[in-house]
């Protein structure tokens, strides 16, 4: 099994280099080039850059801080950012993201909290689930203002066309999701009932059908307790909120470290838009995200290219190498505890 999940590591990091050689043959832009404006940053607002990660890291950490409390789990703020790093590399060194991640980012929140997994998985679902209602919000008053200050944008109507429809389609599955929750758990048990059941007789081991039912069921109970707890919602909608406005001011910072100021309106579209691109078969996103972040942004602004692809560099540089890294090092020290642990035992 590990070697199958390292082999699709591998191909998803292949598949990222080839879509970032796609980005720049799109672009018409020799890499060089985009090299050279990333050194004639700014090098103190690159600082501020920086600064609007750590403001985005951490409000989505306590997030995850929120709603863990809703569930029982005490943990500090720092822990609760170290501990969305560690979700953060989950998330970025699998495919398809954060449905990718998620069961590993489960098992890491269940082994730093003690929560039972299918608590810790439970968590980390909901904050996703609840991180995608405030960048609707901010897209849509982004496309409202500038279509209102520029009328004249052309592509404007095919942005706002193709958000508006992920926009009503993905809440609308939410909605439907949640209204039948109990048939939706019950099928989830009857379909990865027997899958478990042969999985547990390959390794030898004994998983009964009320095992089964019993940890289904306590993820959907939790899933449940959160949903219907409006004050715990509210903060951690607010709290995601805050990252995505810090996420904003990144790029926004990133344009104008290379010399460039651009209506905030335009970055408020372009990182919500991006970050649907996650969910493609790449780790974290990576390439696709970038792809999609440039293509916004050569539609709404007027600037070079080499200076759009430096400026999302510099971003994703801060999104999502540095979490990735410092995310390793908590997964690291989670594992190499465990492992101990396990040897002591």
């Amino acid at each position: 099994m590990d070697r199958i999940n390292g082999r699709s590591i591998a191909l998803g990091f292949a598949g990222s280099l080839v879509v970032f050689g796609v980005l720049y043959w799109l672009a018409g832009v020799d890499p060089s080039a985009t090299i050279d404006a990333v050194h004639a940053a700014d090098p103190l607002v690159l600082g501020l850059v920086f600064l609007c990660g750590v403001v985005w890291l951490t409000s989505w950490g306590l997030a995850l801080r929120t709603v863990l409390g809703e569930l029982g789990a005490s943990i500090s703020v720092a822990q609760s950012t170290a501990i969305f790093s560690g979700v953060l590399f989950a998330n970025n060194v699998t495919p398809f993201g954060q449905a990718g991640g998620e069961p590993i980012s489960g098992l890491l929140i269940s082994r730093i909290t003690d929560q039972r997994y299918e608590r810790g998985l439970a968590a980390i679902a909901s904050v996703d689930a609840l991180n995608f209602i405030p960048s609707i919000g901010l897209a849509l008053c982004g496309l409202l203002i500038l279509g209102v200050d520029a009328p004249n944008t052309t592509q404007l109507p095919v942005v706002a066309g193709t958000f508006l429809a992920l926009a009503v389609l993905v809440p609308l599955c939410g909605a439907i999701s949640w209204q039948y929750r109990h048939h939706l758990q019950r099928g989830v048990v009857a379909t990865l009932g027997p899958i478990v059941r042969l999985l547990s007789r390959i390794r030898n081991q004994t998983i009964t059908t009320g095992a089964i039912e019993r940890r289904i069921g306590g993820f959907f109970s939790a899933i449940e307790r959160i949903g219907t707890r409006p004050k715990t919602l509210l903060v951690a909608l607010l709290l995601s909120s805050v990252g995505w406005i810090a996420q904003v001011g990144a790029l926004w910072l990133s344009l104008l470290s290379l010399g460039h100021t651009v209506s905030p309106m335009v970055v408020l579209i372009a990182i919500p838009i991006g970050a649907i691109a996650g969910v493609t078969p790449l780790p974290g996103g990576l390439g696709a995200i970038d792809l999609v972040l440039v293509g916004v942004l050569l539609t709404l602004v007027s600037i070079a290219r080499p200076t759009i692809l430096a400026a999302v560099l510099i971003h994703r540089f801060v999104i999502y190498v540095i979490p990735t890294v410092v995310g390793g090092g908590v997964a690291a020290v989670v594992a190499s505890e465990n492992l101990r642990n396990t040897t002591e035992n």
